[in-house]
């Protein structure tokens, strides 16, 4: 995941992480990808997949928030990538973005380069701008919704995130219907688990520690609640919208159900395959783990193939399956979580060992509530069939 404007965003979320990653930087001003860390990261991010035999290699563009650098940077991109790609090599770019800075031309920019954009909304207006505003203290929803509009308009492919917050955790059905009522086909639903600390957030990476609900910032989901929210949703889902919209947590989780590998990496044995690299050509372990300590070089002294090769980072991808307390261990539902993300391991197990995940009810619930319908899918799917029987 690219961070071309660093941790700078025109917004301020209440339950955002990465914004607070400017003290990783206290001496810059302007957080923006110099153009020859672009190139050098261009040139490296192809030639790695060309070497591993790969013909399609695909760059992620995220944040802060990287439309505050303007289309003419992302020109350059292209650019760029044009001029590194071999010969029978697909490039195509995603872009995550919060959507109040896109207009008619940003929607034309990105249809006419086949971007796949992920927007940010966090379900209906009262919802979305509980912890969503500007940094002036503005709601932003109207704006977000003008720039889904001009989005669908123009044709980009697009997917809505909704973060699930401790407001919009306690209303499933209404976030649902509003989301997948909107045009748009594919939906994420990923839960803010916060701890703050007497020091900051800073002062550690998130998993240290072995506080399990006391620490969590009062926007965050509990357990219970993102259990049935996740039930409830599924519910809905599959009623009404199986095999019209796609929801990734079922269908990472039909899929692991029928033998799959994990397709995202919270639900994986092992981590470490999702380096995050910051506007000044800094290598970090993963998008969770900006921190000094994983902090694993820069791109401009060194080789990034090399760096997502390290002994360190192929240390921290093990560190998930290897330090599994007990209870996951010999939990029945381990294939298809294996632990959750480590980011989330500071909970107790029932015996007081530490390194359970906090959300470890909510990924059960699921499981017993979901897991045969969504199993019966997939198997009808991968044998051609309609996700369901006809009625």
């Amino acid at each position: 995941m690219t961070k071309p404007a660093g941790p700078f965003c025109n917004i301020d979320c209440t339950y955002c992480y990465y914004t607070e990653k400017t003290g990783l930087y206290p001496d810059t001003a302007k957080f923006r990808m110099p153009d020859e860390v672009l190139e050098r990261y261009t040139r490296a991010h192809v030639a790695a997949q060309a070497a591993a035999g790969l013909t399609e290699v695909t760059f992620y563009w995220q944040g802060g928030e990287p439309t505050v650098l303007g289309i003419d940077f992302f020109r350059r991109a292209l650019a760029l990538q044009a001029a590194h790609r071999p010969a029978g090599m697909t490039i195509r770019n995603a872009l995550q973005t919060n959507g109040t800075l896109i207009d008619a031309d940003w929607a034309v920019f990105l249809a006419a380069n086949g971007f796949l954009v992920g927007l940010s909304l966090d379900g209906p207006k009262a919802l979305h701008d509980r912890y969503r505003r500007d940094r002036a203290g503005r709601p932003t929803f109207d704006a977000v919704m003008r720039g889904l509009g001009h989005l669908l308009g123009a044709g980009v492919e697009t997917n809505l995130l909704a973060t699930v917050h401790s407001a919009n955790v306690v209303k499933p059905k209404e976030v649902y219907r509003f989301l997948a009522g909107l045009g748009v086909h594919y939906l994420q639903f990923i839960p803010v688990v916060e701890r703050s600390g007497p020091a900051g957030r800073l002062s550690g990476p998130p998993g240290s520690g072995t506080d399990p609900a006391a620490a969590v910032t009062r926007w965050s989901v509990s357990p219970v609640a993102y259990g049935k929210f996740l039930c409830d949703i599924f519910d809905l889902w599959y009623r009404r919208d199986a095999g019209r919209i796609s929801v990734q947590h079922f269908d990472v989780m039909a899929g692991i159900l029928i033998g799959q590998p994990a397709s995202l990496c919270v639900f994986a044995e092992d981590c470490g395959g999702g380096l995050a690299l910051e506007h000044n050509g800094d290598v970090y372990a993963c998008d969770h783990y900006v921190y000094p300590e994983y902090r694993l070089g820069n791109l401009m002294r060194d080789d990034l193939a090399e760096l997502a090769a390290a002994p360190a980072q192929r240390a921290f991808g093990a560190m998930k399956r290897e330090a599994l307390p007990a209870q996951c261990r010999a939990c029945r539902f381990r294939f298809a979580c294996h632990g959750g993300c480590p980011k989330h391991r500071f909970a107790v197990t029932r015996d007081g060992e530490a390194g359970l995940n906090y959300l470890c009810a909510a990924y059960r619930r699921f499981l017993v509530h979901a897991g045969p319908r969504l199993a019966e899918m997939a198997v009808r799917v991968a044998s051609g069939a309609p996700p369901k029987p006809p009625r």
